[in-house]
This record gives structure tokens, C-alpha cells and sequence, in this order.
């Protein structure tokens, strides 16, 4: 065989090469890599048990695998998205828009539930508590969660600022647990008068029957917040985020796939996802994560380390 020949065929299996491993980044072969906020359950193992679910059931309909792994925080997040380490990620709304305002994320799907896709946060005491109005939480001691969660902090805390209580200045004490779990057993251990935690996490404790959670009652519900999104990471191929969406707008109506493998927020059950959720409905999460200032956050972190 002539040298040209051989050098040819050398070319044309290294380029066959190149374009077998391209392929294995989008095949089943290769697992997307998703990470998720530790937004309830208190353990890893938990959060993971909500979302394995829904990811089972794509992976059933597509043949793509992934791989879940929970984040240390939400900020985490963030950053596994903006770093290259996450390819999909499910995030509350504040999250989503720190990683969209970086270039980082893009939205995948959002869950629906009888017709809606939205949640509300809540601020909740215990039954035998004299507090009966957001305004009495003056002085008071009240647990948060992470920081960058929406309905763990940021509507709650402009809950207050509405109520014209300075949560820096107005309440006795705060603590940021870095959870919702977190938060509602600082309030059923008594080391808290209230906490601020979303409805689904109090509601999956409910369902869990975390003992003493039936003692608690609500002070305060937020207005309509968008639903925690997935997000895909904007290095995605637009084919790979195309397929994507398409799997999950098409989840619920799949063959095989049954009814409660299709989970959302919490691991309770949702009726679909839209892959159509226009971006512009979070526009009054991002109004609020605007009200709470890099001053303020700085105010509350000075405050939670004193306790």
C-alpha cells in the first residue's frame, strides 16, 4: 500500500475517532451530570429521592442516563453551572436568575400542577405561640434558610420589610440554617418563635409526619412565586437542549412512564412540565431578590453570627 494511502487511512480514524467520542457526550453512554439545590428533605438522600423520579422516567423515554448529585448550598449551584460540572440543575427562582444573569443557564422545563405552575412561601410558628401577625414577630427569634433560596429567605424577608419590620434591626434574633427541613425543626425545637420556610417543604413534612409538625401553624403566605425551574447549562448543544425539552414537555403522556414518577418541588406529584415557561414570569421573583440588597444580605449574615 502506497505511503499516501496509509497516512489517509490514519487521518480518517483518528477524525472517525474524534466524532465517535463527540457523539458519547449526547448518548446514553455519557450521563448528564444534574445537580440540585438542598432545598428540602434535611438530607441528601432525600432530595435525591424527590428528584430520581422524573429523571427516571426521561431516561426511560430517551435513552439518556444522568447523574444526580445534591450541592452543599444553593450558591453551589450556581456555581457547578457556571463552572462546566452541571449540566441541568434544579434551582429555586432566585437561582435560576443569578445563573441566567452570569450566562450560565437557560431554562429547561418547569413543573405543572392543575393548571399552574407556582408555589408560595410561608412564615409559621407553633399552635401554643402568642404570635398571631407578621407584625409580632418584632423581637422575635426567626429561622431562614439558605440565603440564595427564594421562599426561604428572600420573599420572606421582604414579607417583613412589607410589614415594615427591618429584619436586621427588628428581630431579636436570626439564624440561617441553610434549609427548609432545617428551619422547621429549629421552630418545633423550640429554638425559634417562627421560621420561614415554602409551603411544599412544610407540606412534605406533613405527609412525613416529622413528628410535632401537626403543631404548627401559619402566620403569613406569600404571593405567587414562579415554580423552582430545571435549568440546562447554556454550553449545552441546542440538539441535546432541544431533545431535552422535548422529552420533558412529553414526559406525563409517555407509555410506560406511571403517574407518580412525574415529581416536582418536595417529591409531590405534578401533573407535567412545560418547556414553554416563558422567562418573563420571573420577573416578580426578580423584583424582590432586588429588594433585598448586598447590604442587607451582609446585615443578616453579621446577625445569624452572633448567635
Amino acid at each position: 500500500m502506497k505511503r499516501w494511502m496509509i497516512a489517509a487511512l490514519v487521518v480518517l480514524t483518528l477524525v472517525m475517532g474524534g466524532l465517535w467520542l463527540a457523539l458519547q457526550k449526547s448518548s446514553s453512554l455519557q450521563p448528564l451530570h444534574v445537580l440540585l439545590i438542598p432545598a428540602d428533605g434535611g438530607t441528601e438522600s432525600g432530595t435525591l429521592a424527590d428528584y430520581q423520579p422524573i429523571f427516571n422516567a426521561v431516561s426511560r423515554s430517551t435513552g439518556l442516563t444522568f447523574d444526580l448529585k445534591v450541592a452543599q448550598s444553593y450558591g453551589a449551584v450556581v456555581e457547578g453551572m457556571c463552572n462546566g460540572a452541571a449540566d441541568i440543575a434544579f434551582v429555586g427562582p432566585v437561582t435560576y436568575l443569578q445563573a441566567k444573569d452570569r450566562g450560565c443557564a437557560q431554562l429547561l422545563a418547569v413543573a405543572v400542577k392543575s393548571g399552574e405552575s407556582v408555589y408560595y412561601a410561608g412564615l409559621f410558628t407553633r399552635k401554643d405561640s402568642a404570635i398571631s401577625h407578621i407584625k409580632d414577630l418584632r423581637g422575635k427569634r426567626v429561622a431562614f434558610g439558605d440565603v440564595n433560596s427564594t421562599s426561604s429567605f428572600v420573599f420572606p424577608l421582604t414579607m417583613l420589610m412589607d410589614a415594615q419590620i427591618d429584619p436586621a434591626k427588628d428581630l431579636k434574633e436570626v439564624r440561617l440554617t441553610g434549609s427548609h427541613a432545617s428551619s422547621l425543626a429549629a421552630l418545633l425545637q423550640g429554638r425559634v418563635d417562627a421560621a420561614a420556610l415554602s409551603f411544599e417543604s412544610y407540606e412534605k413534612a406533613v405527609r412525613e409526619n416529622v413528628p410535632g409538625v401537626r403543631d404548627v401553624r401559619i402566620i403569613a403566605r406569600s404571593d405567587p412565586i414562579p415554580y423552582p425551574p430545571l435549568v440546562i447549562n447554556s454550553r449545552i448543544p441546542p440538539a441535546l437542549r432541544e431533545r431535552l425539552m422535548l422529552a420533558f414537555q412529553n414526559v406525563a403522556d409517555q407509555p410506560g412512564i406511571a403517574p407518580e414518577m412525574i415529581r416536582g418541588y418536595g417529591g409531590g406529584q405534578v401533573d407535567g412540565y412545560d418547556s414553554h415557561f416563558s422567562a418573563a414570569k420571573f420577573m416578580p421573583a426578580a423584583q424582590k431578590m432586588a429588594m433585598v440588597s448586598d447590604t442587607l444580605k451582609s446585615e443578616i449574615l453579621r446577625k445569624s453570627a452572633q448567635q
